[in-house]
This record gives C-alpha cells, structure tokens and sequence, in this order.
C-alpha cells in the first residue's frame, strides 16, 4: 500500500523537526551572520543572502499553500520587493481603494519609477476590468480587505487578470493560507505579514511571499538580498514557532469573531458591523473561498462621535487597546485615529483573540454602556 501522503497541517508541524536521535527536536536559531565558505559562495555564505531558520520557516509556509516561500523582515518589506520585482516594464498597479492604507501608500511610491497606481472597488468587476486595460499592469487584491472586511470575489478578478495579462498578487494576512489559498484562485503571489495571525504571540515583525512561480521567487530573493530586508534569524525562530499552532489559533478566533459580529449587529449603539461571515450577499462569496473560517479580524461602527469611540475602547478591562490583530490576546482600536486611514471616525476595530467568546462578550458590553 502506498504511504498516504501528508496533509498541509502535518507538513507544517513537522518542518525544520529533527528526528536524527540526541538531536534537538524543535533546532535552535541560527545566530550567525557569516558561514564558512570556499569557492563559489552559496546562499549561505553570508547572513545577508540566506539563514538556516528562514529555510525552516520558508518550508513550512510553503507546505500550508503548496509553495515557495521567500520571508521577509515584515509585511511591508515583501509588499516594497513584490512591488518593485513586478513594476518593471508595467505601467499601472490596480489597488482596492478600501484595502490596507500602507499598501496604499507604498504604490504611491512607484510614481517615479513610471508605474501609476489606480485604485478602484474590487467588487466591481467591470471597474477593474477597464482599469486592467488591455495589459500592462498589475492586479493588487486583498480580501478581506482590512479594516472594512469586503470581499473580494478572488477567481473572477484572476480570470479578469490573466485576460489582461496582469499578474495578480492577493493580500492575504487577514484570512492566511489556513483559511484562504489565494494561488489556487488564480493569483501569482500571496503575500501575508506574519506579524499578525501567522504568527500569533504580538512578539515579531516578519512577512512573507508564497509563490509557483519559480522565476518570481528568484526574482523576490534578489531584492531582499540587494535591499537588506532580511528576518532576524531569532524573528524567524519566533514565526515558526507560532505558525505550527495556526490552524488550531485561527479556527478558534474565527468562531468567536462570529459570535461577537452576531452580538453587535443587535446593539442599539451600533449602527453596522462589518465582518464576512454576517454580511448578506458577500457571505456567500466569501464561504466559497474561505470554507473553514472567516477570520479573527471585525469592525463595527457607533452611533457616535470619535470621542465616543475612544471612551469605549478605553473602558475594556479584558481587550487590549492596541492596533495590529491577530494576536492570542483580543485587540481593538478606533481605527481613524491614523494619518491616512479613511475609516469611518466611530470605527471600530476588534480582533478576537483566544479568550473565551463570553468573556470577550462581556467586556464589549460593559464597554459599550461605560464609554
């Protein structure tokens, strides 16, 4: 009988794990930024072109989306190289204009390099389809798009792309490749910040690109070599560490984003609630492509001012008044209080951590009666 081949989960357990007896199972960071070498140097021959660790991590990442993986010092490091890596030669980067406002910012940057960023509603197919234009550019997805959670649908914007002969690259850091595997919907690359839920503890910058495209990987390992932006080989100890526990983190989180979204859309101070998983007609694109789950990310509006919305994030007593999500502790924040954010002003954004849902739902309640 044939070995049964082992699931993605599994893969992901088991990468960079020793089995060779009186050898450490879980290998400790490589601390080391120069490697013996003779001849021809290799890619690990110095700590700027590669790291035991970050192959470690690498694999496993590459193992949940069937992959490369090429890891980067944070989220924003692998946007600037994917970006950079796809601009030559193309003229425009279509962006949803609801999607995060430092991606937004970083294509902004490509104006020089005579690539023009146009930002559109990616659920308005015929919009990013004249924006696509007849080729020469580049489709930037995200979905769910943070911090309004809209859904994109994935597989008509990657039939869309690949007519136009744009490569589509999908933001994938809300949903990660546990929930969602954007290079199955026809997208090029994936791109996630393992900052946030990949990783899970609040204690690491890291980001990643996950791609099957041999040539584009190079292509990103270059720029991360020429640019310096590199993980810390303890960073990526940290990632990996936390990636192993992913599914079982992000299944949980899902469940309570859900019963706090179904709480708050009957709260007489809330006048709407953004997550997929509660949204009508966007629910059901959204299980389509996400089967599992929708995520540990919801944001919700007050009948109120910003003032309002500040004075309830600061009345918790369990949630953690922080930005960033995805973290084992819940988070929430008003999420227009950044330079360039165009959130609504009593916009809130909660991330479910692994506390019990009851809890977590006591705590918005005496929040919401408090602030």
């Amino acid at each position: 009988m044939p070995d049964q081949p082992l699931s993605g989960e599994s893969a992901l357990i088991h990468a960079a794990v020793q089995r060779e007896l009186g050898e450490p199972v879980v290998p400790p960071p490589m601390l080391a930024s120069v490697f013996a070498s003779l001849g021809e140097p290799s890619a690990q021959a110095y700590g700027r072109n590669g790291n035991p660790t970050w192959l470690a991590l690498e694999r496993a990442l590459g193992a949940i989306e069937d992959a490369e993986g090429v890891v980067f010092a944070s989220g924003q490091a692998a946007s600037m190289a994917l970006m950079l890596a796809l601009a030559h030669g193309r003229d425009r980067i279509v962006l949803g204009r609801d999607g995060y406002y430092n991606a937004r910012q970083l294509a902004d940057r490509l104006r020089p390099h005579g690539t023009e960023p146009v930002h559109v509603d990616l659920q308005d197919l015929g919009a990013v389809e004249r924006a696509l234009g007849s080729g020469g550019g580049v489709l930037w997805a995200e979905s769910p798009t943070n911090p309004l959670l809209r859904v994109a649908d994935l597989p008509a914007l990657g039939r869309l792309a690949a007519s136009a002969g744009a490569p589509m690259i999908v933001d994938n850091t809300l949903a990660t490749g546990v929930l969602q595997r954007p290079l199955d919907l026809g997208a090029v690359a994936s791109l996630c910040s393992l900052t946030k839920s990949a990783s899970g503890h609040s204690d690491v910058m890291a980001g990643a690109v996950l791609t099957r495209d041999t040539a584009l990987a190079d292509e990103l390992r270059s720029w991360r070599t020429l640019g310096g932006g590199i993980a810390g080989p303890l960073e990526a100890w940290l990632a990996l560490r936390g990636l192993k526990t992913l599914p079982l983190r992000i299944e949980r989180q899902s469940a309570t984003a859900l019963a706090i979204a179904e709480y708050l859309a009957g709260h007489a101070r809330v006048t709407a609630v953004h997550y997929p998983g509660t949204c009508g007609q966007m629910r059901e694109v959204a299980r389509a492509q996400m089967p599992r789950g929708f995520g540990p990310l919801l944001s919700f509006e007050l009948d109120g001012s910003a003032t309002d919305a500040d004075e309830v994030v600061a009345a918790a007593r369990l949630i953690v008044p922080a930005t960033s999500f995805g973290g084992i502790e819940s988070t929430w924040e008003r999420r227009g209080r950044w330079p360039g954010e165009s959130a609504p002003e009593s916009l809130i954004r909660l991330s479910a951590g692994l506390e019990p849902a009851a809890d977590l739902i006591a705590d918005i309640d005496q929040s919401l009666r408090a602030g």
